[in-house]
């Protein structure tokens, strides 16, 4: 049994969206000199998994829903006996929050929260229980984790989270990697452009039904261009059906789910982040890693604090597809044919900073006694 703190990752499976990143990046580089990491899957998924290394051991519970993984939950935590949890996804935090008093008592519980609640709420069938849960579960949390200082005052004001209770970190992003394969892939793209390329889960909140709407105006200043999507999601037939219905079919590709969306950087001339509303999406910082020009809807305080003033970036004025397509061609007139930026704002993202920062806050929750386990 090793003597280092058991850090225990909790998702409902990997890959897909940011969220599963953050996780899958956590369990690559949490310092195995320094943590007992293991990762609990708890839902099943058709989606292929990537290989962790061999010192991350793997749990899958293979539950169909989220909610139905309570008792397997509990026989794994009592099994595996973490110092930390740390969960990811806002209905599973709800989950694991909820089963709190049935595991032991040293066991310390953190939360990353990966949107903003109050806008979440929005999208979801049963906002009034969903906010009485954010209400009575998440103050009962060791650590909210938030990506943004407006998602700490959000939680704060309107679910009555402490203040204490809640800590900013980056998202964490290979940024030499995302370089690395976006400057050795072979070119995604074909026709003269321009190339727009958006990365999306495809839901409601992602806005993809306003970018296809955005382009279709779009097209009628640049005839030429084209537009990819990577991502698939529950709507994935809807918006297959509004392409064809806009007449999209030859000019809109939808990639699906691909295990290295960098490779679609090469050769795009624009990244578009089209969401109603979002945290703080990985997929915008990876195009900006590899120097990519960003057009992007104010889709949160976050995001807009991040973006504002910089060059290379383009912030709508609204969260409609008129104000879309009126500044991805704004964007596209001012560009060079390929033209990229340094954007070094994105270098407080880098691995070594934020998994620093998610180390400080597991060493906060752990404290100087690890001998509670006696409690």
């Amino acid at each position: 049994m090793s003597d280092f703190p058991k850090i225990l990752l909790l998702i409902p499976h990997l890959g897909g969206g940011g969220a599963e990143r953050v996780i899958e990046l956590l369990a690559f580089h949490l310092p195995a000199e320094k943590y007992d990491v293991e990762l609990a899957l708890v839902t099943r998924s058709a989606i292929p998994e990537p290989q962790l290394p061999e010192s991350v051991a793997i749990h899958r519970i293979d539950a169909k829903r989220v909610r139905l993984a309570a008792t397997a939950l509990v026989r794994l935590v009592r099994k595996v006996q973490p110092d930390v949890i740390l969960s990811s996804m806002f209905h599973l935090n709800f989950l694991v929050l909820a089963l709190r008093p049935l595991f032991p008592r040293y066991v310390r519980i953190l939360v990353r929260q990966n949107g903003s609640a109050s806008a979440m709420l929005n999208d979801l069938s049963h906002p009034l229980l969903t906010k009485a849960l954010y209400c009575t579960l998440y103050p009962t949390a060791d650590r909210v984790l938030c990506q943004s200082s407006a998602m700490t005052e959000d939680l704060c004001r309107s679910f009555g989270v402490p203040a204490a209770r809640l800590a900013v970190l980056p998202n964490p992003v290979d940024i030499e990697a995302i370089r690395t394969i976006a400057a050795s892939s072979r070119s995604e793209w074909t026709g003269p452009g321009p190339h727009l390329l958006s990365i999306a889960r495809i839901r409601q909140e992602k806005g993809i039904d306003l970018l296809l709407q955005a382009f279709f105006e779009f097209k009628r200043h640049l005839p030429m261009a084209n537009l990819t999507i990577v991502g698939d999601g529950p709507l994935q037939s809807q918006i297959a059906e509004l392409a064809e219905s806009l007449g999209l079919r030859g000019c809109v590709r939808f990639a699906g789910l691909v295990s290295e969306p960098a490779r679609f950087f090469k050769g795009a001339s624009l990244f578009v982040l089209p969401s109603r509303h979002e945290g703080m999406p990985n997929a915008l910082l990876e195009a900006a890693a590899a120097g990519l020009p960003i057009v992007s809807t104010p889709a949160s305080a976050g995001l807009v604090d991040l973006l504002r003033g910089n060059e290379g970036c383009w912030i709508t004025d609204a969260i409609n597809a008129s104000s879309l397509s009126q500044t991805m061609v704004a964007a596209i007139h001012t560009l060079q044919p390929g033209q990229r930026f340094l954007h070094e704002w994105v270098e407080q993202f880098s691995l070594d900073k934020a998994i620093a920062a998610y180390q400080s806050v597991i060493d906060d929750a752990l404290g100087n006694d690890l001998a509670r386990r006696q409690a």
